[in-house]
């Protein structure tokens, strides 16, 4: 028998929408149909005026875990994740220990097995673990990270023959290789002598990581790619100048992607007096001519995706007068699906677009589709359902996170995920999280190696069933 049927929602993929009903068995969608067609089942959710979305995949998040668990572990990140629509994650490897060898892989997989939404983990890529580089492919890792520029753990940036040779030895996995794409020695001169002179402010931040330390980064990774072969991904992508690079390397062929974060889009340098160190973030909040050129890159599709950089500190950490003392991130896997829909609501993208760039693209780019980033028959039942008219305020005290300070404090929104289910099971429903699914969560490894479910086109695989040709 069907496990759930959701009754009378509007699915929502890249391409279309529909009012369908959406049956689930054994964690994935059995069959779509059209309103009241389904039957029966051990249990009917009744999502009218709802819109059924894929689960978001945040391609970014750093869960702490092991090492710095006072500022966030596998469970409590997880959660914030549930509560925020999304689905799947992937965790980035500068915790203590690193996860630059497969025993410290392993040992990030049993802190993972506290998680309730699917997870990826990155390997790092590093100047001093190129030899462990085919042991942690071996081992299952679902990506690697290259720090090009220095961030949280103080972990040295590779050099450029190390980069290569990295390069090199992933290229033939066919795993993707994501960028901190920042120079780390024009921002390690710049901060020294911004420091020597007493020049403490927040803003100077930002003079210490100018765009042309990311316009560097990219363009030089971008030719390394086009040597190697290897597929790269450009994480939180914040200036203008860094597009061109970015859209020159895609237009020869160069398998690369690219991402940015909501800090990006909404926050510029008008805000650092208002917020202070809690706006401190690597690569800086920067202007707001770079605000509104991502915003047309991420129309457009030289920008590929939305991903948070989920990145929690105390209160303690992040309040510093002197910029250069306060953590720099910020949480944000909870947040990023409202003020995302509040853009939609107001008219400024689609919810198809939307579903896009925080879904489907990133299940192209890394491997999940088309098990992940649709609502399909045969493809997992990772689905948010969102009502677009709910009204909530932003607030640090309520964010299901360790880190309890976000920049986004009393900002209000328009759109809201209220339930989240990940493979069928409900891991926040009416806006609460359901207890007992620490654990729930599965690697991605399993899923990436499994054949398509469905090689038909989701629209298709919609008309079909709903006897029309769906609507944009």
């Amino acid at each position: 028998m069907t496990d759930l049927i959701l009754k009378g929602g509007t699915v929502v993929n890249e391409t279309s929408r529909d009012l369908a009903d959406v049956a689930i068995t054994d964690g994935r969608i059995s069959a779509i149909g059209a309103p009241g067609s389904l039957g029966e089942a051990a249990e009917v959710v009744d999502v009218t005026r709802m819109h059924l979305i894929p689960g978001a995949i945040d391609m970014h998040v750093h869960f702490r875990e092991p090492g710095y668990t006072h500022k966030e572990d596998w469970e409590t990140g997880t959660r914030a994740a549930a509560m925020g629509g999304v689905t799947t994650v992937f965790e980035m490897p500068n915790t203590h220990p690193p996860t630059r060898s497969a025993s410290e892989f392993r040992q990030k997989q049993d802190c993972a097995k506290k998680a309730c939404v699917d997870f990826g983990v990155y390997g790092l890529l590093a100047e001093d673990n190129i030899e462990e580089l085919p042991g942690l492919i071996d081992a299952g890792v679902n990506a690697f990270k290259c720090f090009m520029g220095n961030t949280f753990g103080n972990l040295p940036s590779p050099s450029t023959g190390a980069m290569l040779e990295g390069f090199e030895i992933i290229a033939g996995s066919g795993l993707r290789i994501s960028l901190h794409a920042e120079t780390a020695s024009i921002m390690a001169w710049r901060q020294r002598k911004l420091e020597a002179a007493g020049l403490n402010d927040p803003l100077y931040h930002i003079a210490a990581r100018p765009e042309v330390v990311a316009i560097e980064a990219v363009a030089r990774a971008a030719i390394l790619s086009e040597w190697t072969g290897a597929r790269i991904h450009v994480l939180h992508i914040s200036s203008a100048g860094e597009l061109r690079p970015l859209a020159e390397a895609k237009a020869r062929g160069v398998d690369i992607t690219g991402e940015t974060c909501p800090c990006y889009l909404f926050l510029n340098s008008g805000d650092y007096d208002r917020l202070g160190s809690v706006i401190r973030v690597n690569p800086p909040v920067r202007e707001a001519r770079d605000s509104a050129a991502i915003w047309d890159a991420l129309q457009s599709g030289v920008v590929d995706m939305i991903a948070t950089d989920h990145a929690p500190h105390t209160p303690e950490e992040k309040t510093n007068d002197i910029i250069w003392k306060a953590d720099c991130g910020f949480p944000g896997v909870e947040t990023q699906m409202p003020l995302m829909l509040t853009e939609v609501a107001a008219g400024r993208m689609t919810l198809e677009h939307y579903v896009r760039i925080s879904s489907a693209n990133p299940a192209r780019a890394f491997g999940m589709w088309p098990h992940k980033g649709r609502i399909a028959v045969g493809a997992l039942a990772d689905i948010t359902a969102v009502d677009m008219a709910r009204e909530e305020v932003i607030a640090a005290s309520r964010l299901h996170s360790r880190g309890k300070v976000t920049p986004f404090e009393g900002r209000k929104t328009v759109g809201a995920p209220v339930h989240t289910l990940v493979r069928g099971a409900f891991v926040q429903r009416d806006r609460q999280i359901v207890e007992g699914m620490a654990g729930h969560g599965r690697q991605v490894t399993d899923i990436q190696a499994m054949p398509a479910p469905n090689p038909q086109n989701v629209d298709q695989s919609l008309a079909y069933l709903l006897g029309t040709e769906g609507t944009t």
